[in-house]
This record gives C-alpha cells, sequence and structure tokens, in this order.
C-alpha cells in the first residue's frame, strides 16, 4: 500500500489570483503523473510569515495530503525548487492511523499567523 504523505508549501504573495489555481493544478498533476493519488488539497489563503523568505513578508499557505513512494516525493520537491511561485517547502510522512484534521479552521483566518 502506498504510503500517506503530507506537504506543506508556501508561495510568493505575488502571483496573481488566476495563476494561483494553475500552481495547484500542476502540483496536482505533478504527483499523478508520478503515480500518487491527491487525498487533501487546502489553500489557506495569504498569511503573514514567522521571518521574511526571499524578500517576502507574506505567503499564500497550501496544504497536500497524498499518497505514493518516494518517486512522488522527489518528483513533487523538484517542482518546488525549480518553479519560482515556491517559497518554502516541507515534506513529512504520516502514519494512517494519525491522519491530519482538515485545515478548515486554518482557512479561517487568512490575514493571521506567523509568530504572535
Amino acid at each position: 500500500m502506498p504510503q500517506l504523505y503530507e506537504s506543506l508549501f508556501i508561495l510568493r504573495p505575488s502571483l496573481a489570483d488566476e495563476d494561483i489555481p494553475k500552481m495547484l493544478d500542476k502540483v496536482k498533476a505533478t504527483v499523478e503523473r508520478a503515480g500518487g493519488t491527491v487525498e487533501h488539497l487546502s489553500n489557506w489563503g495569504k498569511r503573514k510569515l514567522a521571518y521574511e523568505i526571499k524578500q517576502e513578508k507574506k505567503g499564500i499557505y497550501v496544504q497536500l495530503n497524498y499518497r505514493g513512494n518516494g518517486a512522488v516525493v522527489a518528483e513533487l520537491e523538484r517542482l518546488f525548487r525549480l518553479d519560482d511561485a515556491a517559497l518554502k517547502y516541507l515534506t513529512v510522512k504520516v502514519e494512517d492511523n494519525k491522519l491530519p484534521p482538515a485545515a478548515t479552521e486554518h482557512a479561517k483566518e487568512p490575514e493571521h499567523g506567523g509568530v504572535q
């Protein structure tokens, strides 16, 4: 059975509104092309960063849960490294019995975040 992974990535806030869905579609297509399946994709919106990343003070946070193998993770992280729209990313392996809660509570506060 394929392993469950969670990736959290931050996109540049300067992306046009019509470019955000295109980037998310590109991420989903990359996972599926590498042999994985997307289980959940959640756009948390624009939030203040805890510290400046590549001269940006805000970012668009996106959570992605997917199943696949190491090749899927490698291909997705390759996309993040090569695409200028991605500021930062982190991928972790999730145990099946510890599925993450839905990110709906995060989506309610799009302008908050970072260190308080």
